[in-house]
């Protein structure tokens, strides 16, 4: 019984002290930023880098789930008459719900990752240490200009998933089945709400940024430098992040939409 209360203990200790220096390591990225906008091609250098890790996979999986939804949406559509509405429901799917989430998940997988084992292989070949041993804070120097470029490109990257996805949808209810174009379009621009639907989305992306971006780096800045540590911080990166954006959603989704 002893041993059991220990580990709990033990364990509730770590999340704590890892919560702190989580929230210490924010608090100093966003301090340090203001003086990264004298020095906005080190961001721009990273939203390239980071955005062009995820395009290719954003773009592939926002054509594919277009494709889906164009399929699922018209038969069940259809059963009530109302196969004309697809545009609308295409459109609604992937603004609020589907580009934010999709996009952000697929980001974790690709850029959060590749991010997490780029810190971490730092740290194990000692370079942020050597930064620091130069008077170069590796927190303003590697940190938040990656940071700010994840938060930047999310949004960028679930607008791309979304445009495609729609375009995917198009392709199939109109192009393959045979809705009516003219329709299809209508339904959607005259349902689709900027502020209500488009802005919330794009809010979405961009605390869904927020996250993954930084798990992704505070993972790798804490991670052992050590080949096993830095594969162990990618996993947590991933399973992190994914959690963190599922959660998120929820909360966002019952404060814009209830």
């Amino acid at each position: 019984m002893t041993g059991f209360f220990t580990t709990i203990g033990a364990a509730v200790r770590q999340f704590v002290g890892g919560l702190g220096r989580a929230t210490r390591m924010f608090l100093a990225v966003l301090a340090l930023s203001p003086a990264l906008l004298r020095r906005f091609r080190l961001i721009s250098d990273q939203v390239f880098f980071v955005g062009n890790l995820s395009l290719v996979i954003i773009a592939v999986s926002g054509l594919f789930v277009g494709f889906v939804l164009g399929l699922q949406g018209y038969y069940t559509l259809n059963r009530y008459g109302s196969e004309q509405a697809l545009g609308l429901l295409v459109a609604l799917s992937l603004v609020r719900e589907l580009g934010p989430v999709v996009s952000a998940l697929l980001f974790a997988g690709r850029a959060g990752t590749s991010l997490t084992a780029e810190i971490g292989l730092m740290k194990a070949g000692e370079q942020l240490t050597a930064m620091e041993m130069m008077a170069v804070n590796p927190l303003q120097r590697v940190i938040a200009p990656r940071f700010w470029a994840g938060v930047i490109a999310m949004p960028i990257l679930a607008a791309i998933f979304s445009a495609v996805g729609i375009l995917g949808g198009y392709l199939v209810g109109v192009q393959l089945i045979g809705v009516d174009a003219g329709a299809f379009w209508s339904q959607m621009q005259g349902g689709v709400d900027v502020r209500a639907d488009v802005l919330n989305g794009v809010i979405k992306s961009f605390i869904f940024g927020i996250a993954v971006t930084f798990i992704a780096l505070y993972q790798g800045f804490e991670a052992n430098p050590t080949p096993e540590g830095v594969s162990r911080a990618t996993t947590r990166t991933v399973v992190m992040a994914s959690l963190a954006v599922l959660g998120l959603d929820f909360l966002l989704t019952a404060l814009m939409f209830s």
